[in-house]
């Protein structure tokens, strides 16, 4: 099946981000108005419900004119007049489960689709029998392309050395204060025992920047800070030996696919989605968990004492590997062509 990117449509919410993005990427965008209604005031919450009730006429018609043969969602609030538009059409659609516990929005959404793609077995009980199918996390193809990068290729793109263990610290693309400023606190003792590639995000940029910048000469030597990274994300995870992060869904998918053991702080306004995401990580012997209000004092000790553990460090490598699911993004394609072909005459 030859698709164009003209084949795809973006269906969105007017005022937002991907409004921008997603023509970035050469697919066609059109949107709805919307907003929250979860986490919000209860004003908010009935003036978005009334926004998105009034759009179902107008996603009907943008269902009309693109004429889709499936319809592809991954949960939130936008995603609610566009299922009952595509029910009333009779258009196959499938949802995709990127954590492991569904939220509000997927677990009522998932009464109108054929089927719920999830990343990890322990998803399926969520839903009736035959509802749930595991296609694992899909990964980008750079991240996946990395993995097979010799660890010593992936710390010269960072100037660093194969005598010392890598800590790879980061806290998602906006950042997360109470990571970085825990790590800042601790770095002398850490830079002494290895090296870092820490990843502030652009809002705590500056403070960490002038942090990195007071450090000893012998210790900047081991620190590697940066706002972001883009094409060398995937060589970050390969120069890694343990990753400091959040329990986001991308860490179902990537730590397993580079058999990294990681230490996962949870967001702690994330309801409990993150938990749960690190809990079956931990439960599979591949993570440590960490809360965040713990993050002051135990950061270090935790970091220390799993570095001095070989063993274990092995151990919840091999154990993160088994999670992997490398064809997650052939599943999710093979799943919705599957249902494309229900409406192909």
């Amino acid at each position: 099946m030859g698709l164009q990117t003209e084949d795809f449509l973006w269906i969105g919410t007017q005022g937002e981000i991907e409004e921008k993005l997603v023509p970035l990427a050469g697919l066609q965008i059109e949107t709805i108005r919307g907003g929250a209604i979860v986490g919000v005031s209860w004003r908010t919450r009935i003036t978005n419900a009334a926004k998105l009730t009034a759009s179902l006429r107008g996603v009907i018609g943008i269902l009309d004119r693109f004429q889709p043969n499936v319809l592809f969602m991954t949960g939130g609030y936008v995603n609610g007049p566009v299922a009952l538009a595509a029910r009333l059409r009779r258009l196959p659609a499938a949802i995709f489960l990127p954590d492991i516990e569904p939220g509000l929005a997927i677990k009522r959404l998932s009464q109108f689709v054929e089927r719920v793609a999830c990343t990890a077995e322990a998803s399926l009980g969520y839903f009736p029998d035959g509802k749930g199918i595991v296609t694992g996390y899909p990964i980008r193809q750079d991240l996946r392309d990395a993995t097979r990068l010799s660890r010593q290729k992936a710390l010269a793109r960072f100037s660093l050395t194969g005598d010392r263990p890598t800590l790879f610290v980061f806290g998602g693309s906006r950042g997360a204060r109470s990571i970085n400023r825990s790590l800042m606190s601790i770095l002398p003792e850490l830079l002494n025992e290895m090296q870092i590639i820490h990843l502030s995000g652009n809002l705590e940029w500056p403070e960490v920047e002038a942090n990195a910048k007071a450090l000893p000469s012998e210790l900047k030597e081991n620190y590697r800070p940066y706002p972001y990274l883009h094409e060398d994300m995937g060589a970050a995870f390969r120069a890694a030996n343990i990753v400091v992060a959040r329990a986001g869904a991308s860490m179902l998918g990537e730590c397993p696919a580079f058999g990294l053991p990681s230490i996962l702080i949870p967001y702690p306004y994330a309801w409990r989605y993150q938990k749960v995401n690190a809990d079956y990580l931990v439960t599979n012997g591949a993570a440590i968990r960490l809360n965040d209000e713990k993050l002051p004092t135990e950061l270090l000790p935790t970091v220390m004492g799993l570095l001095k553990n070989k063993d274990r460090l092995v151990e919840m490598s091999a154990n993160a590997k088994k999670l992997d699911k490398p064809h997650a993004e052939e599943k999710l394609a093979n799943l919705l062509v599957s249902l494309a072909q229900r409406t192909i005459t």
